[in-house]
């Protein structure tokens, strides 16, 4: 069965610059893929007629599917409605339901609506409108030579609306796509090249449909399976085979089974034995508890957390003992321990992860380099602690810490 064939296009000067980073690319991708609809590029342009042009006869060229993003909104630098109109040789016509939309939205906020927004409703007559229930730009859906272009706004939560309300049922409809399957696995401890070297049997009698991609991410590993086949149980019986076998060569790297966050991971193992969490943190300044509270349903299991960043807040809140902190200093085991111990009985939860270290750029010193890292997790029953040396910049570094503290949770969870 033949690919169904996808690329982005993202439009906006802001993007280029670097102001705005494309969440939304990512987003459809994943939509897609769960629809069996490959994406073999991601473009961004920026507010320029020419570039947009270019773009788009490049990628409705090489794909069957062409979704665009940005230069729908009310102002001047927003091209993207006329080009389009260009590009399909269409005029721009008043669309009645996009304006009674718009109308709704300002009415709603009780503020009169600027002309500007009126000419929102105005839209290419060779288009076919898809209507925004979020916001006062409808999309915009065209075929030609046999391809299909939409676009749609830049804004995510206007633009996931019409992806999941529109686009992907009409795609689905319009195309037979094959089985796109993706399994994950998740390591922690050995780098790319050895886990490779420990792969390299597996690999070598991998089914030449089965695709192995090997991706470091902070501190993991994460190894993912993919295959394209005509019969959807088929596929997933032969990559499940596949899965499983990997799985049994790096059993003793194990993190997870799927791509979860370490939030998700750690949360879910929290549910399933009924424990509660907090976190002490200084180096972290309480990124670790917003990776847990990132997940719905954290408030079930998560009490909360210190940050302790200052050495005073240590001994005031978490109870360290000031002798500790004199005799180790505030990067040492001895330090974290205490504030583990202290924030289990502040916080009177089961189980806690507690994080001290140098982050840089400066802080160092010889015994204790920058990325310098003490972490101490457990519970009432034990905690145990261990010495981190990353080696990256400020905020990688941070990163790199958060991922290990939740690892080593994880670790004592399972154990």
């Amino acid at each position: 069965m033949e690919k169904i064939l996808a690329s982005l296009i993202t439009i906006g000067d802001e993007l280029l610059i670097g102001q705005t980073i494309d969440t939304n690319s990512a987003w459809m991708a994943q939509q897609l893929n769960d629809a069996g609809i490959w994406v073999q590029r991601r473009v961004a342009v920026g507010d320029e007629k020419a570039a947009i042009v270019r773009a788009l006869e490049e990628e409705g060229a090489d794909s069957h599917i062409v979704l665009i993003t940005g230069g729908l909104g009310p102002t001047a630098d927003d091209i993207t409605k006329p080009v389009l109109c260009e590009f399909f040789g269409g005029k721009l016509v008043l669309d009645e339901a996009a304006l009674e939309n718009v109308k709704t939205i300002f009415a709603r906020h009780n503020v009169p609506m600027p002309e500007r927004n009126r000419e929102q409703a105005m839209v290419p007559d060779v288009a076919t409108v898809l209507q925004n229930g979020r916001g006062t730009a409808p999309g915009m859906w065209f075929e030609k030579n046999g391809k299909i272009y939409v676009s749609m706004p830049g804004v995510p939560h206007e633009m996931k609306g019409m992806m999941e309300r529109d686009v992907i049922p009409a795609l689905r409809q319009r195309f037979a796509t094959p089985a796109l399957l993706h399994r994950t696995l998740i390591t922690s401890g050995q780098g790319e090249s050895f886990v490779a070297d420990r792969l390299k049997d597996f690999e070598t009698n991998l089914p030449p449909h089965i695709k192995l991609a090997y991706l470091p991410s902070y501190g993991l590993l994460k190894l993912r399976l993919t295959t394209v086949a005509p019969d959807r149980a088929v596929a997933e019986a032969e990559i499940n085979e596949a899965f499983e076998a990997m799985k049994t060569v790096l059993a003793d790297i194990r993190v997870a089974d799927r791509d979860e966050p370490m939030g998700v991971i750690v949360g879910e193992l929290l549910k399933t034995k009924g424990l509660t969490l907090a976190t002490a943190e200084s180096c972290t300044g309480g990124k670790i508890a917003g990776m847990i509270t990132a997940v719905p349903g954290s408030s079930a299991y998560f009490k909360g957390s210190v940050v302790s960043y200052a050495n005073e807040t240590k001994t005031q809140v978490l109870g360290v003992q000031a002798a500790t902190l004199e005799q180790y200093g505030a990067v040492s085991e001895e330090t974290v321990r205490e504030m583990a111990a202290g924030a289990l009985k502040v916080l009177n939860t089961d189980c806690v992860v507690a994080v001290s270290g140098i982050m840089g750029p400066d802080g160092g010193s010889p015994e204790k380099p920058v990325g310098t890292v003490w972490i101490a997790a457990g519970g009432r029953n034990g905690i145990r602690s261990m010495r981190y040396q990353f080696r990256y910049d400020r905020a990688r570094n941070t990163e790199m810490t958060c991922v290990a503290a939740l690892n080593e949770l994880r670790k004592w969870l399972e154990a």
